[in-house]
């Protein structure tokens, strides 16, 4: 047990569990609060593609290039650019996003580590969350799709959030186009293979949630198509 958890355990056997259940209630307004900041912000904020990837990426990474060059090209085609607002992959969209004029927004969360907004973020467009599950709403709620480059456990977590709900029939289908066939081929052998061949926990049709590409132009080319029978809008 590290010394934090013996300090909250303190702080919890002096409070009843009315008091505990009342501070649990009293919750649900600020998280009420974060929905309406979140609708009230980013209804206005028109057409927008989310990226996600690895906050530890560094500058000279050229997963880093990568996403600034997508970014960049999707505000030529009339997209914004959503990220988590802050360092490595999210830093580099916001900065191709805010280099092509476009909207640039950024969904920041309050970490202990790693998150400090970065500067390519419209200043109108800067949000910030304590909460995690509000935060995936306003990606999914806002985004007209999904562009996931190399990344962590945060970036898988969204990446199968979204898969998880088109899935399920929660949320309508939209692209979601995993970035570098080098980093991501082993996690979709393993779910072809492991997953769907031998155990049968997906169906084959699920495979065809997300598509795999390795350049800039090919993200907006499968974007394009996606939508060539729509008129970009808002998917609220």
């Amino acid at each position: 047990m590290t010394e934090n958890d013996r300090k909250i355990r303190e702080k919890l056997k002096h409070k009843t569990w009315n008091e505990i259940k009342t501070n649990d209630s009293w919750a649900i307004f600020k998280i009420m609060s974060e929905f309406v900041y979140g609708y009230e912000n980013l209804s206005r904020i028109g057409p927008c593609v989310s990226i996600f990837g690895s906050a530890r990426t560094k500058e000279d990474n050229p997963n880093y290039l990568l996403a600034e060059e997508i970014a960049f090209k999707l505000t030529q085609h009339g997209y914004g650019v959503i990220t988590g607002g802050g360092p490595g992959i999210m830093e580099a969209s916001n900065k191709g996003a805010h280099r092509g004029k476009g909207p640039s927004v950024g969904l920041n969360i309050d970490l202990p580590h790693e998150q400090n907004f970065n500067p390519y973020i419209d200043k109108d467009k800067n949000l910030e969350f304590d909460y995690f599950f509000v935060r995936k709403v306003m990606f999914v709620k806002y985004s007209q799709g999904f562009i996931v480059l190399p990344g962590g456990f945060g970036t898988l977590d969204e990446l199968f959030e979204a898969i998880t709900l088109i899935q399920t029939d929660k949320i309508g289908q939209f692209p979601i186009i995993m970035v570098g066939t080098s980093y991501w081929k082993g996690l979709l052998d393993w779910i072809k293979q492991t997953v769907l061949e031998q155990n049968s926990n997906i169906s084959k049709e699920d495979l065809e949630l997300f598509t795999l590409v390795d350049t800039a132009d090919e993200v907006v080319s499968y974007l394009d198509k996606f939508y060539e029978n729509y008129s970009l809008k808002p998917n609220f």
